[in-house]
């Protein structure tokens, strides 16, 4: 799409959000705000807020000295990563990268990951977050949909750019060795690299393409600094969705919209206090909107810490890691918690020092969470946010003693309206999709408009997917996707309610239900579990669950796995299990 599409597009979305900077609905229409946390404005000043290049300069005078990036045990400073981001954005504007010019960023949470994303945004770039575990054929077509024209990738992963390069066109492709940016430790690990790579050449990429990250940092040391004038309605971030439902479109996340959700949450949390030093435990990708903004950002802005897990797949390494860290917070999905709940040296991890939970991504489980509770002494606060509204759209209020089930209430000049098929609001208490409106809301779908027209109602709301019913203090309780239900003989069934009570059963480790063809009643409720005990039968389980769920929602079959597919960031892919759902 050309700029001045963008542009035209971009200011259609933000006329139809409306002016949520200043009223976002009377108080009668948003019943959450009589069950605020004392102190929490019902509005942001959302002209107020200023760009991420703010954020990075603010952040960077007033913490120099403070530990911005822990890992392996190395520690970077800001003022070391203040000082790399605008190296390197001095290498990129050299190697021509106007405004708006989109760089592809694959890696994983290594401290390269901070200075690539500062350094790309003080250039004036747009990064394009790229999940290092792509195939050569996903490298290319996102690469190819979002017109990036340097990448900057793990050498690890650097097979699958090579692979991919008949397909793609770059300019550069900045080559990160696994050791940069963890100090002497680092230095000694590209040794070890360049060891290995000599024995066994992995992959090589054409003479002049290729350039090393320590060297684009040297060289950019030594360039003029050109930095771009951004404004806040400027595109910040391609962040690619839809994986888990169908072909991947990037939503267009502006400087705006970000810097509006890391205030929206500041806020909710109480954690804008600079002199309170917090470390977030980053096991969850930083191309992933939920760490980005929640771990990444957030924690920028107040002078805390991230404490990043480069493959939080190693749960020995991870809880090892956890074992030697005093940290503050943690944000996870579902099977993040159960996977650290379910490890045999969880007992070894200090968790005195942890102030708040968030759960998201996917609905936490009340098994889990109750599990946490018991081990940890930390309530899991649920919250829910998409990665086309920067993501945080509702989360339920910190310090809060108990489990609660819902995804809580909507943040500062939020508006979140429950609607049925036709786009009309529904009584309270029904169920009915999600629809968002607020200052976090993308700008629309890169080169998609029919997408994004398909996506916005009439009066400005983005439509999530998901169904929800509003309770009578204003909290949301989520039923489930609209693509995941399931419709047994008419009767609506919703995978998140009977996963719950498979997931309280003391032999299940985990589960997904999905539906599947049935001559009898048109689909039908299938239960894919991985047990912790292989001696209960799929008989014991349906028994389980007759006990607590009406005839209809029962599973019909129970089919056990070893494990169940997921994206990398821990969501189950209950679309890869529907498609190789039995019929019946």
């Amino acid at each position: 799409m050309h700029q001045a599409n963008v542009m035209a597009y971009g200011a259609q979305a933000t006329t139809a959000r409306g002016a949520t900077g200043s009223s976002a609905g009377s108080a009668a229409a948003r019943p959450w705000l009589a069950s605020y946390p004392p102190g929490v404005p019902a509005e942001i000043d959302v002209a107020a807020l200023g760009t991420l290049n703010d954020l990075f300069a603010a952040s960077m005078a007033a913490f120099a000295d403070r530990p911005a990036m822990l890992c392996f045990g190395s520690t970077m400073t800001y003022a070391t990563l203040g000082q790399q981001a605008r190296d390197l954005a001095a290498w990129l504007t050299g190697q021509g990268l106007a405004k708006g010019g989109r760089v592809a960023i694959m890696l994983p949470n290594v401290p390269a990951y901070a200075v690539a994303i500062f350094g790309v945004l003080l250039a004036g770039g747009t990064v394009v977050n790229t999940n290092p575990l792509y195939t050569p054929r996903e490298l290319t077509q996102q690469i190819t949909d979002s017109g990036a024209k340097i990448l900057i990738v793990l050498e690890n992963f650097g097979a699958t750019v090579a692979a991919a390069l008949p397909g793609i066109a770059l300019d550069r492709v900045v080559v990160v060795s696994p050791g940069d940016g963890l100090g002497l430790k680092g230095r000694v690990i590209n040794l070890a690299s360049r060891h290995v790579r000599k024995a066994v050449p992995a992959f090589r990429l054409p003479d002049g393409l290729a350039v090393p990250f320590a060297t684009a940092l040297r060289l950019g040391r030594h360039m003029k600094p050109m930095p771009a004038r951004v404004e806040p309605e400027d595109i910040a971030f391609l962040q690619y969705t839809g994986g888990t439902t169908g072909i991947a479109k990037a939503a267009m996340l502006t400087h705006r919209n970000i810097m509006a959700n890391v205030e929206q949450s500041q806020l909710w949390f109480d954690s804008k206090d600079p002199s309170v030093l917090r470390c977030a435990v980053t096991a969850l990708p930083l191309y992933h909107i939920f760490a980005l903004t929640a771990c990444f950002f957030q924690f920028m802005r107040s002078g805390g810490s991230c404490l990043l897990i480069p493959n939080p797949r190693d749960c020995d390494g991870m809880v090892k890691t956890l074992s030697r860290t005093r940290f503050t917070c943690l944000m996870g999905v579902n099977t993040l918690f159960n996977v650290l709940l379910n490890h045999p040296k969880i007992g070894t991890v200090d968790f005195s020092n942890l102030d708040f939970v968030v759960g998201g991504g996917t609905a936490v489980q009340r098994a889990v969470a109750e599990r946490w509770k018991a081990l940890t002494g930390s309530t899991i606060i649920e919250g829910y946010g998409l990665s086309e509204t920067s993501p945080v759209v509702c989360v339920n209020p910190r310090g809060m003693r108990d489990f609660s089930g819902t995804i809580g209430f909507p943040l500062p000049s939020t508006e979140v309206s429950i609607r049925d098929l036709t786009g009309a609001p529904v009584p309270m208490g029904e169920a009915g999709e999600i629809c968002v409106r607020g200052p976090q809301v993308m700008r629309g779908y890169w080169n998609r408009p029919d997408e994004t027209a398909r996506a916005m109602t009439a009066d400005g709301f983005f439509r999530t997917g998901d169904v929800a019913v509003m309770l009578p203090d204003g909290q949301f309780r989520i039923v489930d996707r609209m693509k995941d239900m399931i419709l047994v003989s008419g009767f609506n069934v919703y995978p998140n309610e009977v996963e719950d009570v498979l997931a309280a059963h003391p032999a299940v480790l985990e589960c997904a239900v999905v539906g599947a063809p049935s001559e009898e009643t048109g689909e039908m409720v299938v239960a894919h579990v991985v047990l912790k005990d292989p001696a209960v039968t799929p008989e014991v389980l349906r028994a389980h669950a007759r006990a607590q769920l009406t005839g209809y929602k029962v599973p019909r079959r129970v089919v056990l796995h070893d494990t169940l597919p997921k994206t990398n960031v821990g969501k189950v892919l209950r679309r890869m299990l529907r498609d190789d759902a039995p019929e019946a």
